[in-house]
């Protein structure tokens, strides 16, 4: 029996339920990082086959009658991380790895006009802060606190703990929001500095609390 918790690979795509569809099989666009659902689209064998050997997303066009890779014409490519199916076999789930704007709108996904929303936003947060390291330190307070390094940005992020703490004891809960909000944010600073992301801290906490 095939491992749902394993992602699929060349040898499962016989064992799929092509049969139920024509030989499609829908297949839902998730975003690796933020889980935010960008777009569904249909499989046949070769556009999986097609997907799994190029580690692009590429779909069965319907309209057009062909294999057809997301972003051939714009470059908004969608990086595979990996490709789950559903308990019946007649589904896919794809993490990936967007290169820009997923729907033909030019928007983050073709369900919303939004961004990713709850604890998924950030992950886009997480991809602010790296955006910003690049520019200028004079005009970003992200790419000066980066500049100033790890010391720096340790000690903003215990002064930021220490009013989360008084916040704690001594403000409405609006006020614990927004020192939290500036905490959370330096944390995101240390973790561009360090070379590690929140879903390294999700693995973690899963590993810790998963089971209880």
């Amino acid at each position: 029996m095939r491992d749902r918790n394993a992602p699929l690979t060349e040898a499962d795509i016989g064992a799929l339920a092509w049969d139920k569809m024509d030989g499609l099989l829908p297949a839902i666009v998730q975003d690796k990082a933020t889980l935010q659902v960008l777009m569904l689209g249909y499989m046949n064998e070769a556009a999986l086959r097609a997907t799994l050997s190029s580690g692009h997303v590429t779909f069965f066009s319907r309209s057009k009658g062909r294999l057809w890779e997301k972003g051939e014409t714009s470059g908004n490519h969608l990086a595979v991380g990996r490709i789950l199916a559903d308990c019946d076999d007649d589904s896919l789930l794809i993490e990936a790895v967007p290169a820009g704007p997923t729907c033909h709108l030019g928007t983050t996904s073709c369900f919303s006009e939004e961004g990713a929303a709850g604890v998924g936003w950030l992950a886009e947060l997480g991809r602010i802060v790296a955006q910003r390291a690049a520019a200028d330190p004079k005009e970003s307070y992200t790419a000066r606190l980066l500049a100033e390094g790890p010391m720096r940005i340790g000690q903003k992020v215990g002064e930021e703990g220490v009013e989360v703490a008084l916040a704690a004891v001594g403000r409405d809960t609006a006020g614990c929001i927004e020192e939290t909000t500036d905490l959370i944010y330096h944390l995101a600073v240390l973790m561009q500095s360090r070379g590690f992301g929140w879903d390294d801290i999700a693995a973690r906490l899963r590993e810790r609390h998963g089971k209880g």
